[in-house]
């Protein structure tokens, strides 16, 4: 074996959703804080995504989460999330993903029947409350970073659908949330692939007509992804959050559910103490509490919690050998997609 890069991975996913975490083989990357750690990935040296997310040795359909030291002394890990097109700040699913894995894999001691862990994300610190049992984590309750809205029924011009309306939120990442109906279509697995084509072009159109700009950490400062929602009742949601360069969420999708409940307290309709149901395309479901108000940078927010599970499924070693001409990474069209 004569690889010159070794990465040890665990196989977890959070109902259906695939957040695999690298739990050796980096040692850390440049940075004070993570927020800056995410920013060198995206802006100096990609590699590591590349070789971890893309073909060969990734696919389309999953996140893989970087673990790290923490840099603020309050947490035990830092992660952060390497996706297709990027490195993103937060992810509700990926987090669960993360604190299993530290939990079920003894990077972190687990405490039956409850083990509190804090991790370091760009976005902020991230309270994460396990439920054990026999040594399993059989649920993760995340107090999520504040979650705010940026604008409500924002206009979008498209060709396609003509005007739509698209509440702009922040829920650890912004989000467009749009109402599905909108573009002739229900959240259904039949409809993935379509779901998933008009929510990357309108993730590119929105980011064209709208500005946003993270009032303490402006370095976040655009819309990563389009949330397609649909309202089951007083209390239940289904939600399809898109991603780049062409897929859907398998998860109910911890952050934008955030965002959603930031433009509900909006709008007076959710209150401290209110629980909601977000169900996913598949029919996997996160429960999502108002724990209480706070403000961001002079805005109203709202203190999500997202309860949900994850599973780990298996533990590989990846490597790269020095003559490997793909060791880039490549994405095709016929599987990503023609946002790729």
């Amino acid at each position: 074996m004569r690889w010159k890069k070794t990465l040890q991975m665990a196989d977890v996913h959070c109902e259906g959703e695939i957040g695999k975490v690298i739990t050796g083989g980096v040692l850390d990357i440049p940075g004070k804080t993570m927020l800056d750690k995410m920013n060198y990935i995206n802006e100096v040296d990609d590699s590591l995504r590349r070789l971890v997310v893309l073909e060969p040795r990734g696919c389309l359909q999953m996140s893989v989460n970087l673990l790290l030291p923490p840099t603020r002394p309050e947490a035990q890990a830092g992660f952060i999330v390497l996706q297709a097109d990027k490195a993103h700040p937060m992810s509700g699913s990926n987090c669960i993903c993360v604190v299993t894995a530290l939990l079920e894999l003894g990077i972190v001691p687990m405490q039956e029947p409850r083990t509190t862990v804090v991790l370091d994300t760009p976005a902020g610190l991230v309270t994460a409350t396990a439920d054990c049992e026999d040594g399993r984590c059989k649920r993760v309750s995340l107090d999520m970073v504040p979650a705010f809205v940026e604008q409500l029924d924002a206009v979008i011009e498209t060709e396609a659908f003509g005007p739509i309306k698209a509440d702009i939120a922040f829920g650890g990442v912004y989000y467009a949330l749009i109402d599905v109906e909108q573009i002739g279509l229900t959240i259904a697995p039949e409809n993935a692939r379509a779901l998933a084509t008009h929510g990357v072009q309108l993730r590119g159109l929105i980011n064209q007509q709208v500005s946003v700009s993270h009032p303490t950490l402006p370095s976040i400062n655009e819309v990563a992804y389009v949330m397609f929602r649909n309202r089951v009742d007083d209390s239940t949601w289904q939600t399809c959050t898109t991603l780049p360069p062409g897929r859907v969420d398998r998860s109910p999708c911890g952050t934008g559910s955030s965002a959603n409940l930031a433009t509900l307290a909006a709008r007076g309709k959710a209150v401290p103490g209110d629980r909601l149901t977000s169900r996913s395309t598949i029919g996997g479901e996160f429960k999502v509490e108002l724990l209480g108000l706070t403000e961001v940078g002079g805005r109203a927010a709202v203190l999500p919690r997202v309860t949900g599970r994850a599973w780990v499924y298996g533990l590989h070693q990846i490597g790269v050998d020095p003559d490997d001409p793909l060791a880039a990474g490549f994405m095709l069209s016929d599987t990503w997609g023609d946002g790729f």
